[in-house]
């Protein structure tokens, strides 16, 4: 009989597709589809997030997540810094889909990390000085991500309000 909780936890990182995400809305990759490079580097307000850099963000935390599970070895994240890469400053629509393409292998990346993981070492706090659970490392990145998919999903209905009257 397969792990229900390992089921469970990797259903919640990354839906089978079709699936969807448990909340009802997209899982990160779905919220991105149709967004052209224009729309994901705009920003409502000077400082603010633009849908690229959530892409990004999400993609470090993935790949972060993934390699501690890992046990934290692995070749480093591709942009930088790190949390929050630098994004073109005028839009790039091959840079964008590179970075969408980022975001997706990580996400793959995670998923078969986590299916290899019983749940009986959901308990387990890994080396390295860190209070942190397996457990709750999967639980935590499937907060961030459906956390951050919500705000792109509000970026794009503001970039849908600020661009329909022209």
């Amino acid at each position: 009989m397969p792990d229900l909780i390992a089921k469970l936890l990797l259903e919640n990182v990354q839906p089978r597709p079709g699936r969807g995400a448990w909340h009802g809305g997209p899982t990160p990759l779905g919220a991105l589809r149709g967004v052209a490079a224009a729309q994901a580097a705009w920003t409502p307000a000077l400082g603010r997030k633009s849908i690229w850099q959530l892409a990004l963000h999400i993609a470090y935390w993935t790949y972060a997540v993934r390699r501690r599970l890992e046990g934290g070895s692995g070749a480093r994240f591709p942009r930088s810094p790190a949390n929050w890469p630098e994004v073109p400053e005028q839009p790039d629509a091959k840079r964008w889909a590179e970075d969408v393409t980022l975001l997706k292998t990580e996400r793959e990346r995670l998923g078969a990390t986590i299916e290899k993981i019983s749940s009986s070492r959901y308990g387990t706090v890994l080396s390295g000085g860190k209070r942190w659970t397996i457990g709750e490392l999967i639980v935590g990145i499937a907060q961030h991500d459906a956390y951050h998919t919500g705000q792109i999903q509000m970026l794009k209905r503001l970039w849908q309000s600020a661009h329909s009257h022209r």
